[in-house]
């Protein structure tokens, strides 16, 4: 697929203020994008920048304003990144209490291929919710970078902040567009 259109969830976590390298890098090979915050994920990222980068408005609630719908072009694929705990284990079960995790629900309920990129500390990474949930997103088909297979594993309580500037967000975006490209019919 030479171009799509790429959707992106992104959470409250350290390497969200970096999200503009994941937009660059989808814009670079020709696909348009959107973001859609967490709540919380608000307070990190600068929404004016990506708003001009997409040319769409950065969507955290059901509307905008009174009265106006949601118009984004349909998802090629799904990114969320950074991926934290809560909101993995949330993904999992299914929960969507706001926005994000509502437009996540729906996303992968149409199938559209998704990758995951939890940003969890390996304190967090130990507990039976967390690794259920990922055990159960991978069994659902969807694609999440952890592990020594893709080079991203949680770091140590307190390190978030170092592990920033090495989160995977250019792999994030191939295996979202390799994923895209396997769905694509072929002629």
């Amino acid at each position: 697929m030479t171009a799509g259109h790429l959707q992106i969830v992104v959470c409250a976590a350290s390497p969200a203020p970096d999200v503009t390298i994941l937009i660059n890098t989808a814009h670079q090979q020709s696909w348009t994008t959107a973001v859609t915050a967490t709540p919380h994920a608000m307070d990190f990222i600068d929404i004016p920048a990506i708003e001009e980068l997409t040319g769409a408005p950065v969507r955290s609630d059901y509307q905008t304003s009174p009265g106006v719908r949601r118009s984004l072009p349909t998802a090629d694929a799904l990114v969320i990144a950074p991926a934290t705990y809560n909101s993995i284990n949330k993904i999992a079960l299914g929960l969507a209490d706001n926005y994000a995790m509502t437009t996540i629900a729906e996303l992968i309920g149409r199938h559209i291929p998704t990758v995951i990129v939890p940003f969890v500390n390996t304190a967090l990474a130990t507990r039976h919710p967390y690794r259920r949930a990922v055990t159960s997103l991978r069994d659902e088909g969807i694609h999440i970078l952890l592990g020594p297979d893709h080079d991203w594993e949680p770091h140590p309580p307190g390190t978030g902040n170092d592990r920033r500037l090495a989160f995977p967000w250019t792999t994030a975006f191939h295996a979202a567009a390799a994923l895209a490209e396997e769905k694509q019919p072929r002629k």
